[in-house]
């Protein structure tokens, strides 16, 4: 049944987005005052897979940094982000726009500024990860320099939901960069993720619906297209925890605690020398991923 939705998915979608490209061309352009707070980036994603099987891929990618005080957004709001981190400066979003009438963000980022007198730092992260197909979602709070959380989402059909995302991400500037690496009990560090780009210029890309045109779909296929690549070289397929586990959401929040009293341990320990008191409560100071999810929808509901 699911293979039939998902046939009837990529059908319905590439429908809209023929028929919107094809009027693409003739739509009255109107610059937004929102457009002036968007910054443009091109880069690139990587993958990297050491087991059970040896695969890699590069695609390029376009995103867009959003002011989110003076951008609307369906994502989280400004006050909803700093409410969230516990900051109070502003707050910037990096995701892929839709275009022709689909949107494709696996990851989509918050940076959450802190106002320290005449300056500004960068205090938190909200990631807000998206699966394929199903259009599940979770955000969670991290730290920009490095973290390391409990895996709270099945995003592949090909990686089990043991182990931890170690994430990073510097402060987006004229370029950036965020990593992801997957920690399996098993398998070690067996999977990397990384984005890097670099800063565009608005005034050289002119038209920011032509700039991102396709550019969700693009996603997509490059997701599609590795799956079968995986299935063809014998990674098991792995089916969605709902349907052998409905409580692996709790199971995750449950894992991420213990991850996070292992870290308050460790830091313990290279203050003092010697095991740290922490060892039933955790740290006051220490602040929660805060995992939230959303449910699937139609027609993976």
């Amino acid at each position: 049944m699911e293979i039939i939705h998902l046939l009837w998915s990529i059908l319905t979608t590439c429908l809209t987005a023929l028929t919107q490209s094809l009027i693409l061309p003739f739509r009255r352009h109107v610059e937004s005052r929102a457009a002036c707070q968007v910054r443009l980036y091109e880069g690139s994603v990587w993958h990297q897979r050491k087991a059970p099987v040896q695969h890699s891929f590069q695609y390029s990618v376009r995103y867009a940094l959003y002011e989110l005080d003076h951008s609307p957004t369906e994502h989280l709001s400004a006050s909803q982000a700093r409410l969230f981190a516990g900051t109070n400066g502003p707050v910037f979003l990096l995701s892929i726009p839709p275009s022709v009438g689909y949107e494709q963000n696996p990851l989509s980022v918050y940076y959450c500024y802190e106002n320290e007198g005449s300056t500004l730092s960068l205090k938190k992260c909200i990631a807000e990860v998206t699966n394929t197909p199903w259009g599940e979602r979770v955000v969670f709070l991290f730290d920009p320099n490095s973290d390391t959380v409990a895996k709270p989402l099945h995003v592949s059909p090909f990686m089990d939901m043991h182990g931890n995302w170690r994430i990073k991400a510097n402060a987006p500037g004229d370029s950036l960069a965020i990593e992801i690496s997957v920690q399996h009990p098993e398998l070690g560090d067996y999977f990397t993720a990384t984005l890097m780009a670099k800063k565009v210029s608005s005034l050289m890309v002119g038209d920011h619906a032509l700039f991102f045109w396709l550019m969700p779909h693009k996603v997509a296929l490059w997701i599609y297209w590795h799956a079968l690549k995986l299935w063809w070289k014998g990674v098991p397929f792995i089916q969605h925890p709902r349907y052998s586990n409905p409580e692996y959401r709790e199971e995750a929040t449950r894992r991420d605690r213990k991850v996070r009293l292992k870290s308050v341990e460790c830091i313990g320990q290279n203050l003092i020398g010697e095991s740290s008191s922490i060892s039933n409560e955790f740290d006051t100071n220490v602040k929660d991923h805060c995992f939230r999810w959303r449910d699937a929808k139609w027609p993976w509901c």
